[in-house]
């Protein structure tokens, strides 16, 4: 078996040079202020900057650096199976509108692929759900007979072009893939040539309402504007309580060169573990990206042995030469599966949210572009109401809701009484783990170069207790996915507040 990479690095982020830009040093004023630089921060600037509308987009650290830039890059309205359950929840209607949403949001890529001549390796590709599982097999042919009623361009098939033993499969017609950072750059560029201004590494604080809003940034600058647009993942700004009404959930990915050659298709099993597979065009080679073997942020086993475990499913399915690559997403799931876009909250109109896109961001990510650049420009938008954030159907809002604040409130007490025994010093170089400093509860990483790095536990934003992520060397938390580097830095919100570092007493 290849030996996994000891960086983790999305290829995406390494094929790609990108353009940089300056943090906000000044105040500003604006029409519309977008915060977040990934697809959804993106489409949204893109189509407001080049629609005549002045724009500020404010990244907290580099363009494409958070969960754009770590995704598998399925454009496809393929998010598992989802359409049964749709029906079932929401009527065929609303269902409907799910698939045309993402076909829509399919669409709009290729439009603009096409129209500024991309060199994204955009291709047609067909997307399968399988299983070589009989216990899903009928959740397979329920999912079908969902396709049937809705119209969905597809097939219900016995076999697959890997070398699989699947029951059965159902294929969705004509969906597609591409190098999402090479069609965003050109977004980027579209941006600037508008007018449109970007700043990088420039986190916002908080926004105060007034004659203008204005987005304030943690190094007290001030963007005065109309319209605030919040595409930064987890809403920085919660005036929803959204961290109540979302899980994180982390996955993983490698990249691999293998012997055989790509059969083509994108696939996902409906078996747990997850397993993802597509290819990609990397240098006049093939990449196949394996994927999957998602969990809830900050539990469960040691993450390393995620990506061995995906490992192991790639040399059973191919001839693996080299795993070149490895990187891991973080993602969040709202409680009826289907994004929020729109209106944060009724009493503020004027400042718009995208979030909680399941895992399926090039869709839902440009699907809020879309609509909430109509929002703001006061356009017709026929799936306003399917988005809205402040939805809520009984079933299975009321159910899910419950399911995750009573998983919160557990891992909150856990951590407060799990005990720490080890101790820092005696970590090995490039370990990192739970230890006891002056008899309470720390954490600990220490590097290559033998240093320490020890942080409060604590997660800043409502106190959970925070869990060592081996495979990224973070700090994650179990409640609602906030993570931390190993000084304490915020990688991930909700949190908002870095970790305490923390002196070690080398007294004997």
């Amino acid at each position: 078996m290849s030996s996994l990479p000891s960086t983790v690095e999305p290829y995406w982020r390494d094929s790609v040079p990108l353009p940089s830009f300056p943090r906000l040093d000044e105040d500003v004023s604006v029409d519309v202020a977008v915060v977040g630089g990934g697809i959804s921060g993106l489409t949204t600037a893109y189509l407001l900057a080049t629609q005549g509308a002045r724009v500020a987009l404010l990244e907290a650290d580099r363009l494409l650096n958070g969960t754009t830039g770590h995704t598998t890059a399925k454009i496809t309205a393929q998010h598992d199976l989802v359409y049964d359950e749709f029906l079932n929840h929401f009527g065929a209607e609303k269902t409907r509108l799910y698939y045309d949403a993402c076909m829509d949001a399919l669409g709009f890529i290729r439009r603009t692929v096409e129209q500024h001549r991309i060199d994204c390796d955009f291709c047609e590709q067909d997307a399968y759900i399988y299983t070589t599982s009989s216990s899903s097999f009928q959740k397979l042919v329920k999912e079908w007979e969902a396709y049937e009623r809705l119209g969905i361009d597809g097939a219900f098939v016995e076999s697959i072009p890997l070398p699989l033993p699947v029951k059965a499969a159902v294929v969705m017609k004509q969906q597609a893939q591409f190098h999402p950072l090479k069609y965003l750059v050109n977004l980027v560029d579209a941006i600037t040539k508008a007018g449109g201004a970007i700043y990088e590494y420039t986190p916002v604080a908080d926004i105060e309402q007034g004659e203008r809003l204005s987005v304030v940034t943690r190094d007290k600058k001030r963007v005065e504007c109309d319209h605030v647009a919040v595409c930064s993942h987890f809403p920085f700004y919660d005036g929803g309580f959204y961290f109540s009404r979302m899980y994180a959930e982390r996955s993983y990915v490698l990249g691999v060169t293998t012997a055989e050659p790509y059969p083509g298709g994108m696939y996902l099993s409906a078996d747990d573990p997850k397993r993802s597979i597509r290819s990609a065009a990397a240098n006049g080679e093939t990449l196949i990206l394996i994927g999957g073997e998602n969990h809830k942020t900050g539990q469960g086993v040691p993450t390393m042995r995620h990506y061995e475990a995906l490992s192991s499913f790639a040399s059973q399915l191919f001839t693996v030469k080299d795993i070149r690559y490895r990187w891991s997403a973080q993602d969040l799931t709202t409680l009826d599966k289907v994004p929020y876009i729109g209106p944060m909250t009724a009493d503020a109109p004027n400042i718009y949210v995208a979030t909680g896109y399941r895992k399926w961001g090039m869709t839902n990510g440009t699907a809020a572009g879309m609509l909430l650049s109509d929002l703001i420009l006061g356009r017709d938008n026929p799936y306003r109401d399917l988005y809205s954030p402040s939805r809520f159907y009984a079933d299975p809002s009321v159910k899910q809701f419950f399911t995750t604040n009573l998983d919160v409130a557990k891992h909150l007490l856990t951590g407060k009484i799990e005990p720490a025994v080890r101790r820092p010093q005696d970590l090995a170089r490039g370990e990192g783990a739970v230890v006891s400093v002056n008899g309470k509860r720390a954490g600990a990483y220490k590097d290559e170069a033998g240093t320490l790095h020890v942080v409060d536990t604590t997660c800043t934003h409502m106190g959970c207790e925070l869990e060592w992520n081996s495979g990224d060397r973070t700090w994650d938390c179990p409640c609602h996915g906030s993570r931390f580097s190993i000084d304490g830095n915020v990688v991930e919100g909700p949190a908002k507040q870095p970790l305490k570092r923390l002196e070690l007493d080398e007294s004997p």
